[in-house]
């Protein structure tokens, strides 16, 4: 049946309700929000005084109304041990959103945890041990003490290096500058160790070294440049789906021509045109067809390319535009070296590049004069924007110098309306010491573990049975060895604390791995785990991270984390406490000596200890300061403060004195501008105590010419296209009929890990869904919703068919890092020369298993592309 929410009424947000700064935690928008909570004997009533809205609630409200929020933003959660209403609304004053919610965000009251109404009750409450062939519940100083006690063997006997690791490295959700700080600081300050990978990905590196070797930061510009371009290039994303409210808020109104009033204002005397889109992706997303229906088809070029093939593409643009004479030779000059090395090396010809990509010489000429083809003399303003289609694809690091190249060659770093930059997809809050002794390239660890290496696995908000490449060899191997362990510890017949140790190392010798997982919910891979540590998220502790615009913001604690869990900072500090002590019992008083510093109490304390006194502009950081400038945060990095005067509404931190916004959101949600509501006291957070200072930021980074390399010179990459890289790519694709794409959809979050228990979300993907031609599908005797199995070399996984006539013959797209269905199961192990995975160029065969599940057969196959009548 369809999702339900079983609320019949909504109560009144009283007007004495504490009022809490809130960062969406879910994608890297960042979309701004208010926290309201309340007793729950209490609540508001009609009259303009006794709401936080201070309006007339007993007349009809208009369209859009401010005074208003949806079932989906409300819940009843715990606040210092009390029952509290809780609603969490966008904030109208967010230069980000101005006001919007996503499907993601819209839902972060709902999506908390709550005995009252039942909400997230998967989340973990206690740690927990297997004892008794089970889970069970224990206490910390009794999780922690087997946790050290075991590690520190593991150390004792093979070095830092028996010692795995795979964490977060990003903000929001599980993150934040606080959390990698506390990790960091165990893993690569107290210790070195060099076998730890990402989250994401089976090794601990960078996805966009490329870009990062050129001098050139991968977040750039600010959400700004999106209105001000003359030209947007998109290669491998899908904003309206992924980055949504960015588009809809910052996009939207360059696609329909009501940016005119910005660009006035922030380039005088400079030609405007009404903006082009180029979107290069094999797959018509959901963003072709919005930029088509908004900007008009005469303004979108999609270049459909061949899968992989993005790199010879971006070869013959620089190629061509270098030709043309249409390079900012300038810019090219006083801020760049290795231009014209790197064009002789890179030079393709259209003709070589159409036969390649699959796309013709007049698309790609085309997309050339777009790109750069001056205006009434003028240089173009172009924006390029990349994800994980080019991140995750053939060729990754030498693909995303090419493109880096054509942003350099056309002089569109640094300067309004450019940027080359990746949309990303959870925000950003990365604060660690060094990394160097990890190694470059990094240890390829899943691989590691899959040949038997390592004896103990820490692992902090990751779940690599469904986020890895080679997933069905890897999670067979790490059942095995660690069932090892199990067994072990099942044959202690009493809790003697040495006896268990030392069967758990007895069993590691034989080839076992001791495994503890830390996150906020029983995982896919936890379920392999000997240690589950319960973890706090955003909102049940403080948490800073930034955007991708670099816009930092803290967001408050607004509820008691569940149970015994506790924020991954102070959990890497308790084992840090635990660790030095055993060392010091066993009389290692160096080693142990090495884990001190972490007497943090609380997640304030990580942030002072870490991103305040490491990053740069960090001193000019603090809780007090950021709860004082609200939602709309700074642009990192600081560079000093400002007016020590409360903050207007509306602020922005991007330069001195500049406020963004304005009185009206252009095209945010209709044809006409939509007038921001009149700012005022009711329901705002409280005014900051006089003498704040105000935190000054950075708008776009480069706008000096300035580059990160020594000499402050930006460098162009030699990408020569050499194929499909990864090793067994080429021969998959000769063997097997379909291109398995995949990505994600609106509705889910990453790898739904919080999603799994959630009705709204699993009523509508049961199983992930395989995006496919109907002819193919005619062929395979397929109808829509029917669950097939999708198989290569690699392994096998299971989809629902989704009926998609704007997909190419024999190329599909299905959902990634499902736990229904794990597209990981089909990928090779192939790596890129830094062991970034290649998740993209995957191939498979596919046939039916049965006929549409019961799950499916009340869904919708509608398109979802949409229509403006």
């Amino acid at each position: 049946m369809a999702y339900k929410r079983q609320i019949g009424r909504l109560p009144i947000v009283p007007a004495d309700a504490k009022v809490h700064n809130v960062v969406c935690h879910y994608c890297i928008v960042g979309c701004g929000y208010h926290a309201y909570t309340w007793d729950t004997n209490h609540q508001g009533g009609t009259a303009p005084d006794q709401n936080v809205f201070g309006v007339d609630l007993s007349q009809q409200q208009e369209a859009e109304t401010p005074a208003w929020y949806s079932p989906s933003m409300y819940n009843i959660v715990k606040q210092d041990g009390k029952d509290v209403h809780i609603v969490i609304k966008p904030d109208r004053d967010c230069v980000v959103n101005s006001g919007l919610g996503s499907i993601r965000g819209a839902r972060m009251a709902e999506m908390s945890f709550s005995r009252q109404r039942n909400t997230q009750l998967q989340r973990l409450t206690d740690p927990m041990v297997w004892r008794y062939g089970q889970m069970q519940p224990t206490s910390w100083d009794d999780a922690l003490d087997l946790v050290a006690r075991v590690t520190a063997a593991v150390i004792k006997e093979q070095g830092d290096d028996g010692v795995f690791v795979s964490a977060f490295d990003h903000g929001g959700a599980g993150g934040g500058y606080e959390n990698t700080w506390g990790t960091g600081k165990l893993y690569f300050g107290a210790m070195k160790v060099k076998n730890i990978r990402i989250h994401n990905r089976p090794a601990y590196n960078s996805e966009v070294h490329a870009t990062r070797d050129m001098g050139v930061g991968e977040l750039n510009n600010c959400y700004e440049d999106a209105e001000l371009a003359d030209t947007i290039m998109v290669v491998g994303a899908n904003p309206l789906e992924t980055q949504t409210n960015y588009f809809l808020n910052h996009w939207i109104p360059n696609l329909r021509g009501t940016s005119t009033e910005k660009k006035n204002k922030e380039l005088p005397g400079e030609p405007h045109e009404p903006v082009r889109v180029i979107i290069v992706d094999p797959r018509r997303t959901v963003t072709v067809n919005a930029c088509e229906v908004e900007a008009g088809k005469e303004r979108v070029l999609h270049l459909a390319i061949n899968s992989g093939t993005d790199l010879a593409l971006f070869n013959a643009l620089v190629t061509h535009i270098a030709d043309q004479g249409w390079t900012d030779k300038d810019f090219i000059a006083a801020s760049t070296n290795g231009f014209d090395k790197a064009l002789a090396a890179n030079r393709t010809t259209l003709e070589q590049a159409a036969e390649i990509t699959g796309l013709t010489v007049d698309q790609i000429k085309q997309a050339a004069a777009w790109i750069a083809e001056p205006k009434d003399g003028k240089r173009r303003r172009t924006m390029f924007a990349y994800e994980k289609g080019l991140i995750w694809g053939n060729d990754n690091y030498r693909t995303n110098g090419s493109l880096v190249n054509l942003a350099l060659a056309t002089g569109n770093i640094g300067r309004p309306g450019g940027g080359c930059v990746r949309l990303g997809g959870h925000q950003e809050g990365y604060s660690r010491p060094s990394d160097a002794h990890v190694g470059r390239p990094a240890a390829y660890v899943d691989q590691l573990l899959i040949e038997g290496k390592g004896g103990v696995h820490h692992i902090w908000g990751c779940d690599h049975y469904k986020t890895t490449l080679n997933a069905h060899q890897f999670k067979r191997r790490y059942k095995e060895r660690t069932d090892m362990v199990k067994d072990a510890m099942s044959s202690v017949p009493y809790g003697e604390r040495q006896a268990t140790v030392d069967a758990i190392v007895g069993a590691v010798g034989k080839g076992g791995l001791f495994s503890v997982d830390v996150d906020i919910i029983p995982t896919k891979i936890g379920q392999a785990s000997h240690v589950w540590l319960p973890a706090a998220t955003s909102g049940e502790m403080n948490l800073t991270s930034m955007n991708g615009e670099r816009r930092m913001r803290l967001t408050e604690r607004y509820m008691d984390p569940p149970g015994q869990s506790m924020p991954d900072c102070l959990i890497a500090a308790r084992l840090a406490n635990h660790l030095e002590r055993v060392f010091r019992e066993a009389g290692d008083n160096a080693v142990a000596d090495q884990f001190k510093g972490f007497d943090w109490q609380t997640e304030e304390d990580a942030f002072m200890d870490g991103y305040h006194q490491h990053e740069k502009g960090g001193e000019f950081v603090t809780y007090a300061r950021l709860r004082a400038m609200g939602t709309n945060g700074f642009q990192e990095p600081a560079t000093g403060l400002g007016e020590t005067e409360p903050l207007a509404a509306g602020t922005s931190t991007g330069e001195p004195g500049e406020v963004l916004g304005g009185p009206a959101i252009e095209g945010a949600r209709g044809k006409e501008p939509v007038q921001k509501a009149a700012p005022t006291n009711a329901g705002s957070p409280p005014e900051p105590a006089a003498g704040t200072e105000r935190i000054i930021g950075t708008k776009r980074l480069y706008a000096d010419g300035k580059f990160n390399k020594e000499d402050g010179k930006a460098v162009f990459a030699e990408t020569q296209w050499r194929g499909l890289q990864a090793a067994g790519k080429q021969e998959e694709k000769d063997k097997f009929s379909f291109l398995i794409n995949n990505g994600r959809t609106n509705h889910v979050w990453q790898s739904a890990y919080l999603d799994q228990q959630n009705e709204l979300v699993m009523d509508r993907w049961p199983y992930p869904f395989i995006e496919m031609n109907p002819a193919d599908m005619a062929e395979l005797s397929l109808n829509q919703g029917d669950l097939v199995e999708v198989y290569n070399d690699n392994g096998a996984t299971q989809a629902a068919v989704y009926p998609t006539p704007t997909a190419k013959r024999k190329e599909t797209f299905m959902l990634f890092a499902f736990p229904t269905g794990v597209q990981g199961n089909v990928v090779s192990p192939g790596v890129n020369e830094f062991i970034i995975p290649n998740y993209k160029q995957t191939w498979a065969n596919i046939r039916k298993i049965s006929d549409a599940p019961e799950g499916m057969k009340h869904l919708s196959f509608k398109s979802q592309e949409y229509q403006v009548v």
